[in-house]
């Protein structure tokens, strides 16, 4: 058998796409690219944004017609957040579809592919590991669904309430990765730094975890973890982020607004001056801080002096890097119900300037930290210059180096950085 797999959305899905793929494999169903050559089609999908969701009515509509051709010998299978949010519609717009699994139960896609069964489940359970074969990354989900319920998202009603994993699971996990040779894990989970287990008697919050597992760490250089909120940033994880090297001090820090009024509408659960006073925190004790950020314009009733905070404030945050959209309205969740939303052109103009105005910011930013030494994880190799090596830093910097010796993807490489070419910093080795 063959399968071939999509997927759709935020990290954790890839992470469990590649859970999915391992157990397959190790059922001796092989992956194709094709779907003409498959047997079965698996679609992770995503619900955040309706585009998201209009993109994978249009793929099934694809794989319908290649059903068709293959007189109906290829098995279609949906799982992940639409399939949770649309069952029964899935199953009445889309017959064609042969399983809409949902999040609870994408562990049985491998028992539904063998034997067209599948154990019907209420709870979330993590799987054993969501390594991808040949990695040097790997994502490590540590939690699943959130209790926050801003009221934009749909996540609290897809993924459910906030799961976290046993530590003792993170850890096994941790150990297979570093057998594999892994130089860099994701910590994962829709509000990462909210995680709750217990360990040898012990509570365990998030801070903790990051000290309990640092001791596992030997080929696992890069430490990283997303999406924190920031009502949940502490001075505990504050302190082990400075104190702990491998912990990557290249901080996603979702924003959303610069308004203290929007956020309270958000039910981000947070003021303008509370996050100012997170960033300076930080930065007065994470040494070499660079941040990323999620930010959205166009919320409902969101006025053109609340826009301008949205502005300043990251002026003031100073990100690298930025993840900006506009407001789009999710059924189901709060916001979608408000008066005052905004005419989507001009949501599309705010977004404009927001992301020219950001572009030219981080370009300043990542000019002003020339030149400085830096370690590289290796991608390959450039593409118009195969004598130069390709990889990223712990702040997610692309780099491109000429070597003094032979590397292969995955090694660690220390870099001097002399200049910056478009998005992309250039150096050369350096002898360690």
């Amino acid at each position: 058998m063959k399968y071939l797999i999509e997927t759709y959305g935020c990290q954790l899905n890839m992470a469990e796409s590649s859970a999915i793929e391992l157990m397959l494999k190790g059922q001796g169903i092989e992956k194709t690219e094709e779907a003409e050559d498959a047997d079965v089609v698996i679609i992770n999908t995503c619900s955040v944004r309706k585009t998201a969701e209009n993109r994978i009515w249009g793929r099934l509509g694809y794989f319908n017609s290649i059903k068709r051709k293959k007189n109906g010998k290829l098995d279609i299978i949906v799982t992940g957040c639409m399939a949770e949010r649309l069952k029964d519609e899935l199953k009445k717009e889309a017959p064609f579809v042969d399983a809409v699994i949902g999040t609870n139960e994408k562990e049985e896609i491998p028992s539904y592919v063998l034997s067209h069964e599948i154990c019907k489940k209420d709870s979330y359970s993590f799987l054993s590991s969501y390594y991808e074969e040949g990695s040097f990354s790997s994502y490590v989900p540590i939690m699943n669904g959130c209790n926050n319920f801003c009221s934009y998202c749909i996540v609290p009603y897809v993924r459910g309430r906030e799961v976290s994993r046993n530590v003792e699971s993170i850890i096994d996990e941790i150990r297979f990765l570093e057998s594999k040779g892994v130089k860099e894990i994701t910590l994962l989970g829709q509000n990462v730094n909210s995680y709750k287990g217990e360990y040898k008697g012990q509570e365990v919050d998030f801070p903790t975890l990051l000290e309990i597992i640092y001791p596992y760490l030997d080929s696992i250089e890069f430490v990283r973890f997303e999406s924190p909120h920031p009502k949940d940033f502490s001075n505990h994880l504050i302190r082990v982020i400075s104190e702990k090297e491998r912990i990557c001090s290249h901080i996603h820090l979702p924003m959303q607004s610069g308004s203290s009024r929007i956020l309270s509408l958000m039910n981000r659960k947070t003021t303008r001056e509370q996050f100012i006073a997170l960033l300076d925190k930080m930065r007065g004790e994470i040494k070499d801080l660079t941040f990323s950020t999620d930010v959205m314009v166009g919320f409902p009733t969101e006025s053109l002096e609340e826009y301008e905070d949205t502005l300043s404030m990251m002026e003031i945050m100073g990100c690298t890097e930025a993840f900006m959209y506009y407001y789009n309205p999710r059924e189901g969740t709060p916001s979608a119900k408000m008066d005052g939303q905004i005419e989507e052109s001009e949501k599309i103009r705010r977004l404009e300037c927001l992301i020219n105005e950001q572009l030219e910011r981080a370009k300043r930013i990542k000019e002003a930290r020339l030149p400085f030494v830096t370690k590289v994880l290796v991608r390959g190799t450039t593409r118009d210059d195969k004598s130069r090596l390709l990889g990223y830093n712990e702040h997610n910097d692309m780099v491109s180096f000429l070597p003094k010796r032979e590397h292969a993807k995955g090694d660690m490489v220390r870099v001097r950085l002399t200049e910056l070419n478009g998005n992309t910093y250039r150096g050369e080795e350096i002898d360690v």
